[in-house]
């Protein structure tokens, strides 16, 4: 299997520098951009617009945009707005939202499945141009309609890390995003688990840098958070990374064993194909430099 080969524009970059950073990445030959909405740096929708703008026939990916950061219709409606501008060239992404940003945002829902599923499930619908009444836990809309939806609706992706979540992609979206630290085996895992009725296209994003002392660093950032644990699991080395906390998570006590397993080092060829025999569809590269060309 061959996958598309995408670039992340990395968030801690100011807005301005975008559109070069996207003419660049389509003249580099490129299949897609994908920009961030981590908290507090750019907004997804409008960098989105930003880097369609700048570029010719680049797709422009979303990954993610917090589930529960606006409400699903007014959601719907930047992405008809951004897909009608733009056909067939935008990505959008939903997830749950790092929980300590939710929080200091007051948007922590009361269920961070339910909130996604049902945010999911209504955008999908808008997009496709239905007429939507629902009552949910999270979502309340009372017949809300589009009236300008896409003449093809833009496929919705999930970017979530666990079994429970990934089921949901797999139950009520066109697609999941994968974040980075996915291993093959990981990918392999999440597959199963998204289980997805139809065709599901799945997206990973994998730091990318020169050399193992320029990406050690970034891998061992992630291995010292908890949350991220999931995505270790299938590689059995959570014993290991648990000792290597205890003794102080050292970035250079990491193995050279655990970065390869983590990210792409030089070359990222070679990774990006051991990914998508592991079932990416794309497989996008976010630069552990904040200047990759």
């Amino acid at each position: 299997m061959t996958a598309r080969t995408g670039v992340q524009f990395p968030c801690a970059r100011p807005p301005e520098d975008l559109r070069p950073f996207a003419r660049a990445a389509e003249a580099a030959g490129f299949d897609e951009l994908w920009v961030v909405e981590d908290c507090f740096f750019a907004a997804g929708p409008s960098s989105a617009v930003a880097a369609l703008a700048a570029t010719d026939s680049l797709t422009v990916g979303m990954g993610i945009l917090p589930a529960v950061a606006r409400n699903p219709a007014f959601a719907a409606m930047e992405l008809a707005t951004i897909e009608r501008l733009y056909p067939g060239r935008v990505l959008p992404g939903f997830g749950h939202g790092v929980a300590d940003w939710m929080r200091q945002v007051g948007a922590f829902p009361e269920s961070q499945l339910a909130a996604l599923e049902e945010v999911a499930v209504a955008v999908r619908r808008l997009l496709a141009g239905e007429r939507v009444t629902v009552h949910g836990r999270h979502v309340h809309l009372d017949a809300v309609r589009l009236d300008h939806p896409p003449a093809v609706a833009p496929p919705v992706s999930l970017g979530v890390r666990g079994p429970r979540s990934l089921a949901v992609a797999g139950r009520v979206a066109d697609g999941t995003i994968l974040a980075e630290g996915s291993s093959p085996a990981y990918v392999r895992w999440a597959v199963e688990q998204i289980a997805a009725p139809g065709p599901h296209r799945v997206t990973v994003f994998a730091w990318w840098g020169p050399t193992l002392d320029d990406v050690r660093p970034t891998v061992a950032r992630a291995l010292a958070k908890a949350r991220n644990d999931v995505q270790r699991l299938p590689l059995g080395i959570q014993a290991d990374v648990d000792a290597w906390r205890a003794g102080g998570a050292d970035p250079a006590a990491v193995p050279d064993e655990w970065v390869h397993l983590l990210a792409l080092v030089g070359d990222p060829a070679p990774g990006r194909d051991a990914l998508a025999d592991a079932g990416a569809h794309t497989v996008v590269l976010t630069p552990v430099a904040l200047d990759p060309w």
